[in-house]
């Protein structure tokens, strides 16, 4: 009687062994997941607040210099494409980061542009309302990189936990995929050219 019940026993705690191996893998997968959404909310939350302050930057330099309309109307379009550029968090493939960032690397250039427009008005420098903007504007610039930063490591965490052996193979069986990273936009290793 006890062989018998040593057969069955056996089994039955190596299921529950595994049970609670899978059940524990497949949690820090899904906390890992969120905590990758998390940060790339985060990074969505900034450059928001990017968006929100072009409209009153925008705004601000058109009193001072309308007729740089051609500037003026490239900042507002590059915006616009920066808004229509999302991504789902459940779907960070690199393709779909790579046409993120583009479009917010165009909306970065279109600012550096109004900003060289600025330089022509030294009134609009002195102006007290653009000096607070253009301020809260490299703060958010810098909260941004930071953000980045951030969902870059928890993505890495997330990554690496998903690939490493054994838990690739339930991270395979339960679907979760590697997300992309934020990468150095294409250029950005050469310094630049700084001419007087």
């Amino acid at each position: 009687m006890s062989k018998k019940l040593l057969w069955i026993a056996i089994p039955v705690i190596l299921l529950i062994v595994a049970f609670v191996w899978v059940k524990g893998v497949y949690n820090t997968m899904v906390t890992q997941d969120e905590k990758v959404k998390t940060a790339w909310s985060q990074v969505e939350n900034q450059y928001q607040r990017r968006l929100d302050l072009i409209p009153n930057l925008v705004n601000t330099v058109k009193g001072y210099a309308s007729h740089e309309q051609s500037t003026l109307e490239g900042v507002i379009e590059a915006r616009a494409k920066a808004t229509q550029t999302t991504i789902d968090t459940d779907n960070l493939t690199p393709e779909k980061m790579q046409a993120f960032q583009h479009s917010q690397a165009e909306l970065s250039n279109a600012l550096s542009r109004l900003m060289v427009v600025v330089e022509r008005y030294p009134e609009l420098k002195a102006n007290q309302n653009f000096l607070e903007l253009q301020a809260q504007l490299e703060g958010t610039e810098n909260r941004i990189a930071v953000e980045r930063q951030r969902f870059n490591e928890v993505a890495q965490g997330y990554n690496t936990y998903i690939r490493q052996f054994p838990t690739n193979i339930l991270s395979g069986i339960f679907g979760f995929q590697s997300k992309a990273y934020f990468a150095a936009e294409s250029g950005a290793e050469k310094a630049p050219v700084v001419a007087f």
